[in-house]
């Protein structure tokens, strides 16, 4: 059985969620291996909506194993928020697991996300305020709260308060904030501990042993390329990596174990938070895709700037995650805009011409995009399932995005619901 990969191929929010759910029925291990509850994966399934941000996709099914991989960064309150969501629509989390590896997302790392976005003023990066930031700093500094720690309440106390002091000292006389009150905040977490204490498990010993049992395993991240924290329009990215190379770092399997790597992309492009975007529309065109579309934050309720399909942003992801195929979504939103228009390659402030996505923020600045513009429909296309039922310009649109991106088109969203997919391959 394969094991797969599910991509975002631009800066998120590409309908994930949706491919994912549909791998994930097939699946016999879900495993999430990087970000925290900055991102949402929102499924719709059996009629009902589920808004994931920590949990795996898998949930939904009860014989699926669920692994939650070291690379994530866990806030303890806002998964049990989470869990118990899915507990009283009688969702069972018998087979959910989490890494002793994880690290913890504590009140400090959230108070500091904040003080430090208020600091930047209109440099501003524009997070979620989540904590996610800084506890991966942490991480990397060596100083960080990890799973195990936090479900044996000595050591949890040690290193909270050890830590929880020298981030009290930065929040007041650095920030000129609050400090935090670390009696209280300990005490709530150990209880917090207590609750998990029975899902931690090594994920990368039981992925490794699906693996070699033949299971069908599914890898499934946050984010998206363009996030990614070095192949990413860095400063406005997260703080792991959304890319394929990812999975196996956050998971910790090896590369020859993945058979397939599926990247989602919506038909056209979609943006939330600061930074360049050369296909934005800032028009009556973007504003209708961004309401038929319903184009708004799963975690934060944001509207997202909306844009045309940009083939140079897909095709970077394609190489530096080594796409097999591309699931491309919301082919429906589309529907009724007349001619529709494809960003094939940048124009540079001096006339040169770029068909590779620029490596820095500066380059990608003064680009402005190249179109090519290509028939529109306005078709239904909701109902249809197999690809001979779309109308012509849709093949026709889905045969250029193929060309231009030099990667096969596997699937094809045509609506929200899980049903409303038409599978290529």
């Amino acid at each position: 059985m394969p094991s797969s990969i599910v991509i975002g191929t631009q800066w998120g929010d590409e309908g994930k969620g949706k491919i994912i759910d549909i791998l994930a029925s097939q699946a016999e291990v879900v495993v999430r291996s990087q970000g925290g509850n900055n991102a949402g994966h929102t499924v719709v399934n059996n009629g009902e909506t589920y808004k994931l941000h920590l949990i795996p996709s898998g949930i939904l099914y009860p014989d699926t194993l669920c692994l939650i991989g070291a690379g994530v960064v866990l806030d303890p309150k806002s998964f049990l928020e989470e869990l118990n969501m899915l507990r009283e629509k009688n969702i069972s989390a018998e087979n959910l697991r989490i890494d002793p590896r994880a690290h913890i997302v504590m009140p400090w790392h959230i108070v500091l996300d904040g003080l430090s976005e208020e600091f930047r003023g209109n440099s501003d990066i524009g997070t979620t305020k989540r904590g996610i930031g800084p506890t991966y700093m942490d991480k990397y500094e060596r100083c960080g709260i990890r799973m195990y720690d936090l479900v044996h309440p000595e050591i949890f106390r040690e290193k909270a308060l050890a830590t929880g002091k020298l981030k009290n000292k930065i929040i007041k006389e650095v920030y000129g904030g609050k400090e935090i009150d670390l009696d209280t905040v300990i005490d709530e977490y150990i209880a917090y501990g207590k609750q998990l204490a029975e899902f931690v498990d090594d994920v990368s010993v039981l992925t490794y042993d699906a693996y070699k049992a033949g299971k069908n395993i599914m890898f499934e991240g946050a984010q998206a390329t363009l996030l990614d924290i070095d192949f990413g329009t860095y400063p406005y990215v997260t703080s792991s990596h959304p890319l394929s190379g990812g999975v196996c770092i956050g998971t910790g399997v090896g590369p020859k174990m993945i058979d397939r790597i599926i990247g989602v992309a919506k038909a056209y492009t979609t943006r939330v938070g600061k930074g360049p975007f050369p296909t934005e529309l800032d028009d009556e065109t973007g504003e209708t895709i961004r309401n038929v579309g319903g184009e708004f934050g799963t975690t934060t309720g944001r509207p997202r700037r909306t844009g045309w399909f940009d083939a140079v942003i897909v095709r970077h992801s394609v190489r530096v995650n080594g796409l097999d195929g591309i699931a491309l979504n919301k082919l429906d939103t589309l529907s009724n805009l007349g001619d529709l228009k494809i960003c094939t390659g940048y124009k540079m402030p001096d006339s040169t011409i770029i068909r590779n996505f620029p490596p820095t923020l500066e380059g990608l600045e003064g680009c402005q995009p190249i179109y090519e513009t290509v028939p529109g429909f306005s078709d239904d296309i909701s109902s249809c399932r197999t690809y001979d039922e779309l109308p012509q310009a849709c093949k026709d649109y889905i045969k250029r995005v193929e060309e231009l991106c030099e990667c096969p088109v596997a699937m094809v969203g045509v609506g929200p619901d899980r049903s409303q997919i038409i599978i290529r391959d």
